[in-house]
């Protein structure tokens, strides 16, 4: 075993692992094996060294994940930026877009009617219809279901973003497809 290799060997196979979470540990191991190598080292090489199977098996879905999400809303409704925020303290960054024909957005994006609330967001390709909390979020973006998205469909109170004190009304997230399926996501029991 060469220096080089000996080198790359204790990196990745001792140190990295203990000092830093996967998605991070890729970056360093690939800028540090390749300052190893030098910039003469031949491409060849460094694909070897760094099979996509290899970098798979080290990413977690739930860390990769990036929280965009696109919310569209009527300028008169209130909630919505309560929803927003509650978004945003979970880790959402957010685009924000107030639209006065928020029913166009709502056919654009296939929301069936009796699902429909106040507000449309997207978050990497689902469709997030209604004060749906971020937790549901998170979990269907780390599972992937094949849905066009979640519901929270009319308002209910004690939702993100719909907020009444101690009041918590009774609610379920609910997930649609393109057939018109719809199916319990979560639960929520009211509190009074």
């Amino acid at each position: 075993m060469s220096h080089k290799q000996l080198i790359y060997y204790c990196w990745q196979k001792c140190l990295l692992p203990i000092l830093m979470p996967a998605t991070v540990q890729i970056v360093v191991l690939t800028l540090g094996v390749l300052s190893i190598l030098g910039s003469t080292a031949p491409m060849s090489h460094a694909q070897a060294v760094f099979s996509s199977s290899h970098i798979q098996e080290q990413q977690t879905p739930s860390k990769s994940t990036v929280l965009n999400a696109t919310v569209y809303h009527s300028p008169d409704c209130n909630c919505c930026g309560g929803w927003i925020e509650h978004l945003k303290t979970q880790g959402f960054k957010i685009t924000d877009f107030s639209t006065p024909d928020i029913e166009t957005v709502k056919q654009k994006y296939n929301v069936p009617d009796n699902l429909s609330s106040c507000h449309t967001a997207i978050v990497n390709g689902y469709v997030i219809e209604g004060h749906v909390p971020a937790d549901d979020i998170k979990r269907l973006l780390q599972e992937k279901p094949n849905v066009v998205g979640l519901s929270v469909p009319q308002m209910p109170v004690g939702t993100p973003g719909m907020e009444m004190g101690n009041r918590k009304d009774p609610f379920s997230v609910v997930s649609f497809d393109r057939k018109n399926s719809v199916a319990v996501f979560n639960k929520y029991p009211g509190e009074f």
